[in-house]
């Protein structure tokens, strides 16, 4: 099984994302502050608030073009090199605020507003302000960039961290299941070290993506090796679509859940049980629902899998408040239900 990172190609350079309605609305309040000082500075015999609607008019079109062209570019700045980028969003700027300017002066002079500014003077003080406006923002976005890539990294090394700490039950029960085969069926225990490497290879990618596929693939590879274990102590129903959804998420994610369920599920019951697996795809997130039998006189002596917390903290690290993992008990059954959302760039993206 291919393990390398399949995901959707990312920016080199991390460049503040201004698509969305939050970064418009914050854009929107830097563009007024801009119109309120110019509004406001002194030297000017018009009033400050008549002013103030003329400038807020004409900033917020500089802005809000600006921001469009920007979304529109960013895939393609973003794979420049620092100094390229800040060209060309300050090219950009000047040349929206040039247009702009031009088709003020000229509906302002029809009114009868600015008879006595030449043209030439207006579009130059409007460039050199817009100027100085984005030498600015780009000095934030720098610091924007140094603060997204630390992040990043501090995620990364986290998410690898938390990930090396589900390594050795599951792989130490498998190397077990493996070793036995080799006394009665030698087939069996060659699929089994099959299925126990490609276990191994997720798990030293710690802290790596994979796609959903895959991550169902080493899922149900780490069944077959507990299914040899149990025999008919376990079953398992899978509920898959047809068609999987192109989703990206840590390695590992869905196998550490469904170890709990053999463990403190199938091994708990005293007939064993059936785990259940379904998968719910939505316009905006992915639903995977593990059901087993539930054990209320766990033994807490046996209770070395890996816990819920352990598996949130990674979700948190790699989507952020996006994604959630619940527990519940439904009709004498215990249940996990992991939500993934979908359109997600990982730690840092």
């Amino acid at each position: 099984m291919n393990n390398s990172v399949t995901g959707k190609s990312t920016l080199l350079f991390p460049l503040p994302d201004l698509c969305h309605g939050r970064m418009v609305l914050r854009v929107l309040v830097l563009a007024q502050a801009v119109a309120i000082l110019l509004a406001f500075a002194p030297g000017t015999a018009e009033s400050p608030w008549q002013r103030l609607g003329l400038i807020s008019l004409f900033v917020h079109w500089i802005a809000l073009l600006s921001g469009y062209s920007y979304c529109k570019l960013r895939p393609v700045l973003a794979r420049q090199r620092p100094l390229s980028i800040a060209a060309s969003c300050l090219l950009l700027l000047c040349t929206i605020t040039a247009l702009i300017s031009s088709l003020a002066w000229l509906w302002l002079h029809d009114a009868g507003v600015l008879l006595s500014q030449h043209f030439i003077h207006f579009i130059l003080a409007n460039l050199m302000i817009a100027l100085v406006v984005g030498l600015m923002a780009i000095q934030l976005g720098l610091m924007h960039a140094e603060r997204s890539q630390q992040l990043a990294a501090q995620s990364r090394a986290e998410l690898g961290a938390l990930q090396a700490r589900i390594q050795p039950h599951f792989l130490f029960n498998s190397l077990n299941t493996a070793a036995e085969l080799t006394q009665h069926d030698s087939q069996a225990a060659e699929q089994a070290l099959l299925n126990l490497a490609d276990l191994f290879r997720a798990a030293m990618h710690a802290g790596e993506q994979i796609s959903l596929t895959e991550e169902l693939t080493l899922a149900r590879q780490y069944l077959a090796l507990e299914q040899w274990r149990l025999g008919e102590r376990m079953q398992q129903n899978w509920q898959l679509p047809d068609s999987l959804p192109k989703l990206q998420l840590p390695a590992l994610t869905i196998q550490p859940l469904l170890e709990n369920a053999v463990r403190h599920g199938i091994e708990s019951a005293k007939y064993g049980g059936t785990i259940d697996i379904e998968l719910i795809n939505s316009s905006q997130s992915v639903t995977v629902l593990i059901t087993n039998p539930f054990a209320p006189a766990l033994d807490r002596s046996r209770s070395n899998g890996v816990a819920l917390a352990n598996i949130r903290q990674r979700l948190q690290l790699y989507f952020g408040d996006s994604a959630s993992l619940t527990r519940s008990i439904v009709n004498g059954q215990f249940r996990v239900k992991l939500v993934l959302p979908k359109n997600q760039a990982g730690p840092g993206g």
